[in-house]
C-alpha cells in the first residue's frame, strides 16, 4: 500500500475557533475519496492547509513520504478552488494556457476534448461566465492536469444535473485508464456515491468517520418495531437517530447485519429498511442517539 498523503495531528485556530482540532488523514495513491461535511465543516480549510496556503499551528503533512515546511506547496499536484476567480480579462483557453505551464502530466488532446464536451467556447472570458461554468473551466484544468493528487473544492457547484453528470463521467473514465489520488469535496453524499471509493466524513474541524463506500452502502439501515423490540435489537449496535411514534420506534443504525440478525428481527417482528445516505449523512452529522 502507497500512502499519497498523510495529515497528522493537524489543528488549525482563528483566536479560540478551531477549524480543525487533531486531525489526521491518510490517502492511499490510486484512489478516489470524498470529503464530506456541511459548510463550515472544515473542508476548505483542510484542502488550503494541504495546498500549502494555509499554515496550520501544529501537526504535519506529508506527500509521499516528504514532509512539507510552512507554507511549502506540494510537489506535482493540482487544486482546484471552490471559488477561484480566473484572471477576469483573461479567455478559457489563456487560462488554461497558463495551467498547462505548472502541470507535467497536462494533457492537451484531453483539454481540447472536455471543452467540446462541455459545450465552453474557448475564446470566451471568464468574467463573462456564470458560476456553474466558472467551475467548469477549474474541472478542466484538474482532470487535463493529471496530477498524482489533485484536490476538488466543491466541483460541481453551480452545474446542472447533466453537467455534473459529465464531470463525474469523465473523472471515472479517465482515472481508469491514468490512476492517480482525487479528493472531491463535498456535502453531496448521495452524489458521489458512485464515484467516491472510500470516504472521509468532516464535522467541526475532525474526523468523524472514515470508511469505503460499499461498507456504508452496506452497513446503514432504518429500523422499525414495538418500542422494547427495537431497543433489544439495537443494544450494543451504532445507532445514528431514533424517534418514537405511538407504541413504535424507528431506529438509523450503522452496522453491518448478518443472516442471524435479519433472523431476529423477523422474530420480533422488526422490519429492516434500506436507509439512504443524505439522511445518514445528516444523523451522523447531527450526533443522534
Amino acid at each position: 500500500m502507497s500512502i499519497a498523503l498523510t495529515c497528522g495531528n493537524l489543528t488549525k485556530k482563528y483566536g479560540q475557533t478551531y477549524a480543525l482540532c487533531n486531525l489526521d488523514l491518510q490517502l492511499e495513491e490510486n484512489v478516489i475519496y470524498g470529503l464530506l461535511g456541511r459548510n463550515g465543516a472544515g473542508k476548505t480549510t483542510l484542502l488550503n492547509t494541504i495546498a500549502g496556503g494555509i499554515s496550520p499551528n501544529c501537526g504535519s503533512i506529508e506527500v509521499r513520504g516528504k514532509k512539507l515546511g510552512k507554507g511549502e506547496l506540494p510537489e506535482n499536484f493540482c487544486f482546484v478552488r471552490e471559488n477561484s476567480k480566473h484572471f477576469g480579462g483573461g479567455r478559457i483557453i489563456e487560462v488554461l494556457k497558463f495551467a498547462a505551464n505548472f502541470h507535467p502530466n497536462w494533457d492537451w488532446t484531453f483539454a481540447l476534448e472536455l471543452l467540446k464536451t462541455f459545450r465552453l467556447d474557448p475564446d470566451k472570458k471568464i468574467r463573462q461566465l456564470s458560476r456553474g461554468t466558472e467551475s467548469l473551466v477549474g474541472n478542466i484544468v484538474g482532470l487535463a492536469s493529471r496530477a498524482p493528487l489533485t484536490l476538488f473544492d466543491e466541483p460541481v457547484l453551480g452545474l446542472d444535473v447533466l453537467m455534473r453528470e459529465q464531470f463525474y463521467k469523465a473523472l471515472l473514465e479517465d482515472c481508469a485508464d491514468h490512476p492517480r489520488t482525487i479528493v472531491l469535496s463535498t456535502h453531496l453524499i448521495d452524489e458521489i456515491a458512485p464515484v467516491a471509493e472510500r470516504v472521509y466524513i468532516i464535522e467541526a474541524g475532525s474526523i468523524l468517520l472514515h470508511d469505503e463506500m460499499d461498507h456504508i452502502r452496506v452497513a446503514v439501515h432504518l429500523i422499525r418495531g414495538n418500542s422494547e423490540a427495537v431497543a433489544s435489537f439495537t443494544a450494543g449496535k451504532r445507532v445514528l437517530h431514533r424517534e418514537s411514534y405511538g407504541h413504535g420506534t424507528l431506529a438509523a443504525i450503522y452496522e453491518k447485519l448478518n443472516d442471524g440478525d435479519r433472523q431476529l428481527a423477523r422474530e420480533m417482528n422488526i422490519s429492516i429498511e434500506p436507509l439512504s445516505l443524505q439522511p445518514f449523512f445528516s444523523y451522523l452529522i447531527r450526533g443522534g442517539h
